[in-house]
């Protein structure tokens, strides 16, 4: 299983917002995590956080694109954490290799033909709808069961638009849209999003569902978890920390 680490540079993002927040402290921790082990860094420029506002085009790519460009002078692989087709555009020239869409191609209507082009892998994510009231969309029938319909959905959409199956993956979205009861509904079948036939990426980290009264406070049942989904069949987890990941990952 595949470790990725989350960069966000951002003021605003909920588990790390502002840490990494201009150029230098972003391409400081990018090396950090490189020096412990981890996979593919994920670079966000706007926060998806409940209740979070967008951010325009410009400010994403001026946030973005300059760490993009130097961390991947270093070799390491990076995604692109954007739901715009042009800012995902602009991170594969700068040196990303993956984008890393949590709208699932919902979001922008040339997201899903531009991945097609680009030809490189899309991890399209379960989305219901905006930061701002994605909470009030969190009802199902069957959660796991609802997640797969939908997710089944922007698969077909996907390679419609022309993208490889090969270069397809899948992540439920815990916490998108859902309640605690739905994310842990979601981790305790796992493996039927795994029997999809696409890599799986989990992102769980720190957040509110884990418990505890701070993101800090849950980086012990994050990493629980990640010790638990090893054996599942999941591709990777997108998670804050990366040395404490690979060493339960190791044992």
């Amino acid at each position: 299983m595949l470790i990725m680490g989350i960069l966000n540079v951002t003021p605003d993002s909920f588990a790390d917002g502002g840490r990494h927040n201009d150029f230098d402290a972003a391409v400081s921790r990018g090396l950090e995590m490189m020096a412990e082990g981890v996979d593919i860094i994920d670079i966000g420029g706007e926060s998806t956080r409940p209740g979070a506002d967008r951010v325009s085009e410009v400010e994403e790519l001026e946030r973005t694109i300059p760490v993009i460009t130097e961390l991947s002078k270093h070799g390491v692989k990076i995604s692109i954490d954007t739901m715009r087709a042009s800012t995902a555009e602009a991170a594969i020239e700068a040196g990303a290799s993956i984008i890393n869409d949590v709208s699932g191609g919902l979001a922008d209507p040339d997201m899903l033909q531009t991945a097609a082009r680009l030809q490189v892998p899309y991890i399209a994510m379960h989305w219901r709808g905006q930061s701002k009231d994605m909470n009030s969309k969190a009802i199902y029938n069957n959660v796991v069961n609802d997640v797969i319909s939908e997710l089944r959905e922007r698969i077909t959409a996907a390679q419609d638009a022309g993208i490889k199956p090969n270069n397809l993956i899948i992540d439920p979205g815990l916490g998108f849209a859902k309640d605690a009861e739905h994310n842990w509904a979601i981790i305790d079948s796992v493996e039927s999003f795994v029997e999809m036939g696409y890599p799986v990426l989990i992102g769980a980290s720190r957040k509110r569902f884990l418990g505890g009264d701070t993101p800090d406070e849950r980086e012990q049942a994050t990493i629980d978890l990640t010790k638990r989904l090893a054996t599942t069949g999941v591709w990777a987890v997108r998670v804050h920390s990366v040395k404490p990941h690979k060493e339960v990952l190791a044992q």
